[in-house]
């Protein structure tokens, strides 16, 4: 009873610090830079729609739009028809939640789908049809169809150039590519193994939910393990490797989706080969990777040190002298992808190189990588017809 005691009195004392909040951010945010890569307020304004904005991802783009000072002329927020009606306070005014409509969807320069792979599936060309907006679908809908640019700004920015319907990649991928396409263009991979250490907010809001209450009930002697609904087995104390559907490779689809993207973004051969093992463990935001690669040429970690800490949308945490390095505690709420403990590969030595990186999968693999998206459109002047109109 003294140890329940002892740690209910912790939780009651330490619970407000891991509490969602009902703003744009599951957890307390820090101030976040402006990332490296451009700056909106110089960009073309335009009309901005989002679906799904009551969402974590959709939150957290409109978040994105106001830190990044997006030209948005004005903002569209499309819902279900429980949630018509309602309003959202922005830094661009308050705005009344619409029904979704298609063709109100279609009067917009831009919409942000921050919803299903169904919805998307189902509406999303209709939406970027001839004469409508362009949609960037957050969704995994649209990743592998060969006519739709899956991007991330700062490694294919180029491919959305003409294009009306672009995807957004995985937040896994995303993260892991900020740090492993500095190294490709610098020593060119040759093959990629990565695993992932990965938030209950991957899983949403109930994700979190549910390892909120499962750890409570623990701690206050409730129950010996907690109780699972969203996940396949208690998260608490624990740690899942398995996340997403098995496939008949015995990898996972989540897995998959590493390698799949990789290819795909990089614009490596089909049979380029990348593994992965993901897995859930027990925070609540931001995803951690650890990735070790072998490369066709020689490794130099001074050089790879220097292209990691110049790279847009990178920050160099590699001080083991005094206990720096990536973690989800720094890296939540964070644009930039952290990445640090550099060391070369004693399975594959001179050409090869193990590393660890932390990001926020809200923001860099989702919410951010979306608008950053957006606001290279504008700069190509995709909506430059749609906006004179």
């Amino acid at each position: 009873m003294k140890i329940h005691a002892l740690a209910s009195s912790l939780l009651i004392a330490t619970t407000s610090a891991f509490t969602p909040t009902p703003h744009h951010s599951f957890l307390p945010r820090r101030d976040v830079p402006v990332l490296k890569t451009s700056s909106s307020s110089s960009l073309k304004m335009v009309n901005v729609g989002i679906v799904g904005a009551t969402g974590a991802v959709g939150k957290e783009i409109v978040g994105v739009l106001e830190k990044r000072s997006f030209p948005v002329t004005a903002l569209k927020i499309f819902g279900s028809s429980r949630s018509a009606g309602k309003t959202v306070e922005t830094k661009f005014g308050t705005v009344t939640v619409d029904e979704f409509d298609v063709d109100k969807a279609r009067e917009c320069d831009v919409v942000f789908l921050a919803v299903s792979g169904d919805f998307a599936l189902e509406h999303a060309k209709a939406i970027s049809a001839e004469g409508g907006a362009v949609v960037i679908d957050n969704s995994s809908a649209f990743r592998y169809d060969e006519d739709v640019p899956l991007c991330v700004p700062e490694i294919n920015g180029d491919k959305t150039k003409g294009a009306k319907l672009v995807a957004n990649p995985n937040c896994t991928t995303a993260i892991g590519l900020m740090a492993l396409w500095p190294l490709h263009k610098l020593f060119k991979l040759k093959r990629v193994m990565m695993s992932t250490y990965q938030a209950a907010s991957g899983a949403g809001q109930p994700g979190m939910d549910e390892l909120q209450e499962g750890t409570k009930s623990v701690l206050m002697g409730e129950r010996e393990v907690a109780e699972n609904n969203i996940f396949a087995h208690p998260l608490p104390f624990n740690v899942i490797p398995h996340i997403d559907k098995f496939q008949e490779n015995g990898y996972t689809k989540e897995e998959m989706k590493v390698t799949w993207e990789t290819r795909k973004i990089c614009d490596l051969a089909d049979d380029f080969p990348v593994s992965c093992t993901a897995v859930r463990i027990p925070t609540y935001r931001a995803h951690s990777e650890s990735i070790i690669v072998e490369t066709e040429e020689p490794v130099d970690i001074e050089k790879a040190r220097e292209a990691l800490a110049s790279a847009p949308g990178l920050k160099l945490v590699d001080d083991t002298d005094n206990e720096k390095y990536p973690m989800p505690l720094t890296a939540t709420g964070q644009y930039d992808v952290e990445v640090g403990r550099l060391r070369k590969s004693l399975v594959f030595g001179d050409n090869g190189l193990e590393f660890f990186v932390c990001g926020d999968q809200l923001l860099r693999g989702a919410a951010l990588n979306a608008v950053l998206v957006g606001e290279e459109m504008v700069k190509n002047g995709e909506f430059a017809e749609k906006a004179v109109a």
